[in-house]
């Protein structure tokens, strides 16, 4: 599995991984429609966080589609709310 965190690259992701994502990208939506900044670090740093750890660099001159895009590693609460606004 590939995932792209914007303006970083792409990391690869054994299969497992995406059930974990797909729990702690909840958490971060969560946190999005609470309004809470505090936990929407928390959680958009914990969810980066497992892609840069338990995923491997994909070299910058390599192509690949991208199953998972996240949002860059310091977008705002405010950011966020309104990117998913706009393709809501």
């Amino acid at each position: 599995m590939i995932v792209r965190i914007l303006h970083e690259g792409q990391y690869e992701l054994p299969a497992e991984a995406l059930g974990r994502l797909r729990r702690l990208d909840d958490d971060l939506m969560e946190a999005v429609a609470e309004g809470d900044p505090q936990a929407f670090a928390r959680r958009r740093d914990a969810l980066i966080s497992v892609v840069r750890s338990e995923g491997r660099p994909v070299a910058d001159d390599v192509l690949r589609e991208s199953d998972l895009v996240l949002p860059h590693a310091d977008i705002t609460l405010e950011e966020a709310q309104k990117l998913f606004t706009q393709h809501a």
